[in-house]
């Protein structure tokens, strides 16, 4: 048994200082002045104990790419950024398109020690766009969601039957929402300080576009549909409109949307390419609204790991990405929660429990009978983002150097403390 004492317990619908007991993999009790006989006493007097983090998008590389990142180093990151669940995308080679492939990345996180690890089985074969994997097969497997991620279902018809199949199974669908026809061989956002830096640019219709074809596409058949990484303003109106008429979307956004903007591109850092590319002011400010009014549901991280010759080329031939595993909290609490735009408890709804909801994951919640993935965070601990003490193989992060709020300590997953 543990006794985490005295601690500021932090749930989507609010904060109380109290006591926590886990014993067994379960939250045992909650309440003030509980009994520590027999127990590991933990003081958290000072503490922030939220449910585990879960994180809705992230790469984690295996099979195939593992000179970027593997199951266990993808996993033991997630423990140090305070994640107790992630669900990475099939974007591997080859792409997990198969329930013998799910069933692989199952298997490897289970012989790794740290967060769990949910895989999110491919749409298409191969995510070549056309023909449709075995979803049932796939989920029963124990994947958890669908998506071509790192590429759009070019041909509506072909999503359009993805999302009614999935229906059928009761599987979300993820959608990198991008029209390539717009994008084309763009690297940054289309805008001032594309055309300062010398770069080709991506227009926002590439995504919002996009985002508008998937909505309609749900709305016609009545399927869920997920939004990954928004960070357009008309992305955000769009699917804020869509929510008022009853359409079953969702979406999410990452930290970089928030805190920075493509005003990093002017010094040529690639850990600054991303895809969706860094907007413009207005645009962050957009999706800190939509953050705010709850049109975005969830904060992920589209942790993607690259080996450091990958990204130490010329900007047009990096290849897009950086991490977040470990230092999305931290952006979060620094930029949303610091400044009063949101509330510890908005913090968590976005981070744990909005993400338990959509995926229909253990967790999310601090309360008795629950799994004990909890994630014990100092709120005053200060520091200098360091990448060369990451656990990920990946130190692409556009984060590196910045200063931050907010220090993960603890992380128990099934009530076992992992090393954080």
């Amino acid at each position: 048994m543990i006794l985490l004492k005295d601690a500021t317990v932090v749930n989507a619908d609010g904060i109380k200082e109290t006591d926590v007991l886990i014993d067994g993999g379960i939250i045992a009790k909650v309440g003030d002045g509980l009994d520590s006989y027999g127990a590991e006493v933990i003081d958290c007097y000072g503490k922030l104990v939220f449910p585990g983090f879960i994180d809705m998008h992230c790469h984690l590389r295996e099979p195939g790419q593992t000179h970027k990142e593997d199951i266990a180093s993808g996993a033991a990151a997630a423990i140090a950024g305070g994640y107790t669940a992630v669900c990475c995308m099939p974007n591997t080679t080859p792409s997990v398109d198969s329930p013998e492939l799910v069933r692989y990345v199952r298997e490897r996180s289970a012989d790794v020690s740290g967060a769990e690890v949910y895989p999110i089985g491919a749409i298409t074969r191969g995510q070549g766009g056309k023909e449709l994997c075995e979803f049932g097969a796939m989920k029963e497997a124990g994947a958890v969601a669908v998506s071509d991620d790192g590429l759009p279902v070019t041909d509506g018809a072909v999503m359009l039957n993805a999302l009614k199949y999935a229906n059928t199974f009761g599987m979300l669908v993820i959608s990198h929402s991008e029209d390539k026809s717009i994008s084309g061989h763009g690297v940054v956002n289309d805008g001032e300080n594309a055309t300062v830096a010398g770069l080709r640019g991506i227009p926002r219709a590439a995504e919002s576009a996009a985002v508008a074809r998937e909505v309609m596409l749900a709305e016609e058949c009545g399927a869920r549909i997920h939004i990954a990484h928004v960070s357009t303003a008309n992305s955000i109106d769009v699917i804020r409109s869509a929510k008022k008429r009853g359409v079953r979307v969702t979406c999410e956004t990452c930290p970089h949307y928030f805190s920075a903007t493509d005003d990093e591109i002017l010094s040529y850092n690639t850990n600054a390419k991303i895809n969706p590319p860094l907007r413009a002011q207005a645009d962050v400010d957009a999706v800190i609204a939509g953050i705010v009014d709850g049109t975005i549901d969830a904060i992920a991280t589209d942790h993607a790991p690259h080996h450091r010759d990958e990204k130490n080329r010329e900007f047009d031939y990096a290849p897009f990405g950086t991490v977040g595993l470990e230092t999305a909290f931290s952006v979060a609490y620094t930029y949303l929660v610091q400044p009063e735009i949101i509330t510890l408890p908005d913090l968590c709804r976005l981070m744990s429990a909005a993400p338990a909801k959509i995926l229909g994951l253990d967790g999310g919640k601090i309360a008795e009978g629950c799994r004990a993935d909890i994630t014990v965070v100092d709120p005053d601990d200060e520091y200098t983002v360091d990448v060369q003490t990451f656990r990920s193989k990946g130190k692409n992060s556009l984060f590196d150097g910045w200063r931050l709020k907010g220090r993960i300590v603890r992380v128990f997953v099934a009530g076992e403390e992992k090393v954080v």
